[in-house]
């Protein structure tokens, strides 16, 4: 049978737009289907923003560290809207690299909400288009708890858009994403409270990493509240919120943002037309190649629930489309020693295994750990602290896992990604000549187990 497209692709986020453009780079007709905006989450309302975000939050850190270094500044005045102006100008224009990366590389760009009809049929605002192949690459979406009141909270959907930057804000949640935006509403200037239901934030990240950068954030002046959940909230008369927390304490602030996780993005997809089965999860179930329980139909990225990040959905994007329309060139995504950076203030930086994580895989281990006053701070009365450590194999001296938190966390540890790549133990870092001087250099002449 003849299809109209060897590949169609649903969702023009990070791993649809690469699938569709190497595969029409290696000779397949495809065409993508995207309803909101090209790019996806990442670069509209995800990673991208956020990061530029951060880095305007990170400009009330320099300020205070200029009188250290002779500089006389006038106190300075933080406008919302002309950051949030300036980062829509930003997307915008990374937009239009999207939608050139796509048509240019000959793929057929269908602007509308796409929904599976059949095994090999997809219909785009009426139109219906058959393909020997389709990916689902739609992405996540944010997910806000069933309580009363729930339509006052925003999430990251909405962050990014706000008028003006709110007085109080309360962030709810415990993951990466309500640590940075803590971080990120705290820094540009609002009075800011974390909530979370769990009794230390960043579960699954080194135990070493989450209780120094509490220690940190407490250090700033974050008010952190653990074993803390709202069960409703009510809007009052002067226009601000009240929580009312489950333990019946009641906080008053002028934004809730809530960071509880996300879903998969399956609404309205039309996967009751096809064979496609769901996890227990909700996540969409498939094979080591993404082939979803109907054989025509693949996904990746967030849909599926492995590792949700841009780099890995791009790595499984690559993967299909040399699978399909590459067969020599393919080769398997590797999940192991992914480096990850959490844009928190100070940042974090990790790749590898957790001291947690070693010894539940029954790893005999030394720990090497280090605290400092980074250099940069010397001539300030900034006490913050940076915080460096390697998980090695005490029988085979294999390096398995690197954290940091600090400055330019994310910056180092990629470097030490390729390292624990290529399998490097820590005999190897101790011979590596470090840079010097800076933070970095840490990492190769900690000498002494910690324990």
């Amino acid at each position: 049978m003849a299809y109209d497209f060897d590949l169609f692709v649903i969702g023009a986020g990070s791993g649809g737009v690469r699938a569709a453009r190497f595969a029409a780079g290696f000779g397949a007709k495809v065409a993508v289907a995207e309803s909101r905006y090209l790019g996806g989450t990442c670069v509209n309302v995800g990673c991208v923003p956020k990061k530029l975000l951060v880095y305007g939050a990170h400009v009330a850190d320099e300020l205070e560290q200029a009188a250290g270094f002779g500089w006389t500044l006038e106190e300075g005045h933080f406008e919302w809207g002309t950051l949030i102006a300036n980062k829509n100008r930003e997307i915008e224009r990374l937009n239009g690299i999207y939608r050139n990366l796509l048509v240019n590389s000959g793929v057929a760009l269908l602007q509308g909400h796409a929904r599976i009809t059949g095994a090999n049929e997809v219909e785009v605002e009426g139109q219906r288009y058959s393909a020997a192949n389709i990916l689902i690459a739609t992405g996540g979406w944010p997910l806000v708890p069933d309580i009363p009141g729930k339509e006052l909270a925003i999430t990251s959907n909405e962050a990014f858009y706000l008028k003006e930057l709110p007085r109080r804000v309360l962030v709810v949640g415990g993951g990466y994403i309500a640590v940075e935006f803590a971080g990120i509403f705290q820094g540009l200037g609002a009075d800011t409270t974390l909530l979370y239901r769990g009794d230390l934030f960043l579960r699954g990240f080194d135990g070493s990493v989450r209780t120094h950068l509490k220690e940190e954030l407490e250090r700033r002046g974050l008010d952190l509240q653990f074993n803390a959940d709202i069960q409703r909230i009510d809007k009052l008369e002067d226009g601000s919120l009240k929580a009312t927390l489950k333990d019946g304490r009641e906080l008053i602030a002028d934004c809730v943002f809530y960071a509880t996780g996300r879903r998969p993005m399956l609404d309205n997809l039309g996967l009751e037309n096809t064979g496609v089965e769901l996890d227990e999860r909700g996540y969409i179930r498939v094979d080591e190649q993404y082939q979803t329980t109907a054989p025509s139909i693949l996904a990746i990225g967030d849909v599926i629930g492995r590792v949700q990040l841009t780099p890995v959905a791009l790595a499984e994007g690559m993967a299909v489309a040399r699978r399909l329309f590459k067969p020599e060139q393919y080769r398997p995504v590797d999940y192991q020693n992914i480096p990850t950076a959490v844009f928190s203030q100070p940042p974090i930086g990790t790749v590898g295994l957790t001291e947690e994580q070693a010894l539940a895989a029954g790893h005999k281990v030394q720990i090497f750990e280090s605290r400092f006053r980074a250099m940069k701070l010397t001539l300030t009365d900034i006490q913050e602290k940076t915080l460096m450590k390697l998980v090695v194999d005490a029988d085979t001296d294999k390096v398995l896992g690197c954290h940091m938190v600090g400055p330019d966390a994310g910056e180092i540890i990629q470097g030490l990604g390729i390292a624990l790549k290529a399998g490097a133990t820590k005999q190897q870092f101790d011979e590596t000549i470090g840079v010097h001087p800076t933070a970095a250099e840490e990492f190769v002449t900690m000498r002494t187990v910690t324990r």
